[in-house]
């Protein structure tokens, strides 16, 4: 395959993959009268909670005061709740959410079938909405919702939408590392060089939706030949990203591979930190934007305006400028102006979407090669 100007990855997560989950992990219990839930153990947890200045978002769309809508989230509380909130003070909708792993609330949503209390998903990973889609399980968008969303950012059945993007980028400590020994590809982070420098954690699953990315673009040899020689350079490894900005920040190691708001929010807290995100090239493996998604639950009624609203309201103006003000991530609608401390992203034309839908086993074959390589 050829290289492209980006990579945008829309990993699918199939068969295997899915039973993997541990189903039972996500626990919810109600917490206030508005209907949030909170989940004890998500492993789609390792998000600091959202920085920057305060927002509000105002609904302007049809009147849903007192209708139901229940979500599932695959995403953190601590960065998506502030957004919900804002929907249910804006729109007097009463709200109910359940917070778990991406892929155990797909499961579960597959499970239910057409009993699902669920009328949303969001996902906090680009494969499991991906995989209710591909099952039928998720109901067309109105194009008048999504238009606005370039097709980078959305499901090619158009019953998914990105909702924010994150960029896969190279955290190093400043005062260790020489900026003259970046490298502008993550191919290179096995050169003898790097040995002992280069964080990884090969359990998130930021990284292996870049390893599966890495799979389908240069094939399964050469990735597993990466993988070993990221092992064999002794590259130490960690639970999350954060604990990698952590032991950056620290001087504990010099370098970490992560997605690249982790470092920006750490700055916002500490700004003096001696760390930052270096950017490999942009037809890069290692510059891989992995986004966030959302869609509508098929369960027969398509009339319900409650679920509309919501995703209109997540994709208004108001709510795509609180991912990059607040949570430090890319909107996705590309005709907003980010912040300087945001590398732009390419325009649609420049711009090639990534399916993983051609690799059969998808997660499951992914998760084989980091253990074969070494890594556990």
């Amino acid at each position: 395959m050829s290289s492209v100007r980006f990579r945008f990855a829309f990993s699918l997560i199939v068969g295997v993959a899915l039973v993997l989950g541990a189903l039972f992990g996500v626990r919810s219990i109600l917490i206030n009268d508005v209907g949030y839930f909170e989940t004890r153990n998500s492993p789609d947890s390792d998000e600091p909670e959202a920085s920057g200045p305060d927002f509000e978002v105002i609904y302007s769309g049809p009147s849903i005061e007192g209708q139901s809508i229940t979500v599932y989230s695959g995403r953190n509380e601590a960065l998506i709740g502030p957004l919900i909130q804002q929907f249910v003070e804006s729109t007097g909708a009463d709200v109910e959410v359940r917070y778990g792993n991406s892929t155990d609330l797909a499961l579960l949503i597959e499970i239910e079938g057409q009993s699902t209390p669920a009328d949303v998903f969001i996902s906090q990973s680009p494969g499991a909405i991906e995989y209710l889609s591909t099952e039928g399980l998720l109901t067309p968008l109105p194009n008048e919702l999504i238009e606005a969303v370039p097709a980078i950012f959305k499901g090619e059945g158009g019953d998914w939408a990105g909702l924010s993007g994150r960029r896969r980028v190279l955290v190093y400590n400043t005062e260790l590392v020489d900026v003259e020994e970046l490298p502008s590809s993550v191919l290179e982070l096995t050169d003898a060089r790097f040995a002992g420098r280069v964080a990884i954690a090969p359990g998130n699953s930021s990284f292996q939706d870049f390893v599966t990315l890495m799979r389908l673009e240069i094939g399964d040899d050469p990735t597993l030949a990466w993988l070993e020689g990221m092992a064999a350079n002794n590259s130490p490894t960690y639970a999350k990203n954060s604990a990698i900005v952590d032991a950056v920040v620290r001087g504990e190691v010099d370098m970490g591979l992560v997605n690249h708001y982790y470092m920006l929010r750490y700055r916002d807290e500490s700004p003096g930190a001696p760390g930052d995100n270096h950017l490999f090239a942009d037809d890069d493996l290692g510059s891989a934007v992995l986004v966030t998604g959302v869609g509508i639950l098929d369960d027969g009624d398509l009339n319900d305006a409650a679920p509309k609203a919501f995703i209109e309201f997540m994709l208004s103006e108001g709510a795509q400028e609180y991912y990059f003000k607040k949570t430090r991530e890319y909107p996705v609608k590309l005709h907003l102006a980010v912040p300087a401390f945001l590398h732009p992203l390419p325009s649609e034309e420049d711009a090639q979407t990534l399916h993983f839908t051609e690799l059969a086993d998808g997660l499951a074959g992914t998760q084989d090669l980091i253990d074969r390589s070494g890594f556990r």
